[in-house]
């Protein structure tokens, strides 16, 4: 049966940069990329893929600064050495058998979740996506399963039921009610985690929450309708785009072992 190791490429090299405290220069951006070139060995040993997609930021404004300017805006951006490193890496990455995948105007959030959903509507096997992104969590409830490459463990309905409080299948409509301050995701004040889930637990999803809790008369119904447009853009900032052109065949993607 074949196998698909989708990598969130930027998760990990931004990841193994960040946890060294020397400040930025060329040599940080070297050590921390012979690292990441490391993982990404250790990922392609640990899981035996038969096909890899290499996902990575093609950088610059997507549709979803188009939809909302403000999104990302306090993120820092990539430090200069790094982003200048970033394409021999790359090359390093495509000598190792590897294809990555970068395109305009989409992140690599999309770029994977289209290539998962793909791989499992046409039931090719099993698909394993390598992050700690919490958006791509919400790929579990479609079959996929989430390696988390720094803490070595797996994440499955049981792990983001535990973690965040609701099923896999709702985690887009729990981070479009709490937000995500990380990407600029206004989400509803006042509204955490924990009443989120609760939320999503008693009504079910998104639209059941505004058709139930939305017309209490509580300051959280208030804010629920006052917010109600905020709402919905947050909801559509979250989810993953899964209708991107990839550009690219299966055959493209095989993966054997050196």
């Amino acid at each position: 049966m074949a196998k698909l190791l989708a990598i969130d490429g930027l998760n990990i090299v931004r990841r193994v940069y960040e946890a060294s405290p020397e400040p930025d220069s060329d040599l940080k951006a070297s050590i921390a990329l012979r690292h990441a070139f490391s993982s990404f060995r250790n990922l392609l040993e640990a899981h035996a893929p038969t096909h890899v997609l290499a996902a990575f930021d093609y950088g610059g404004p997507t549709w979803r600064h188009a939809l909302y300017p403000r999104y990302r805006e306090g993120r820092a951006p990539m430090p200069g050495v790094l982003r200048e490193a970033l394409p021999e890496f790359h090359e390093r990455l495509t000598k190792a058998g590897l294809h990555v995948l970068m395109l305009p105007e989409v992140e690599a959030d999309d770029v994977i979740g289209t290539g998962v959903l793909r791989w499992l509507s046409e039931g090719r096997g099993d698909a394993i996506v390598a992050t700690t992104d919490k958006d791509l969590h919400a790929l579990i409830a479609h079959g996929a399963l989430v390696w988390d490459h720094f803490k070595g463990e797996w994440h499955d309905d049981a792990w983001v039921r535990n973690k965040f409080g609701v099923a896999p299948e709702r985690l887009h409509d729990l981070l479009a009610l709490m937000g995500d301050p990380t990407d600029g995701v206004p989400g509803v004040s006042k509204v955490g985690m924990k009443t989120a889930a609760r939320l999503l637990n008693a009504y079910g999803d998104l639209d059941a929450v505004m058709a139930g809790a939305g017309i209490l008369k509580t300051p959280l119904g208030e804010r629920l309708r006052a917010e109600r447009e905020i709402l919905d853009v947050s909801r559509k900032l979250v989810q993953l785009k899964t209708d991107v052109r990839l550009g690219v065949t299966w055959n493209m993607l095989t993966y054997e072992a050196h």
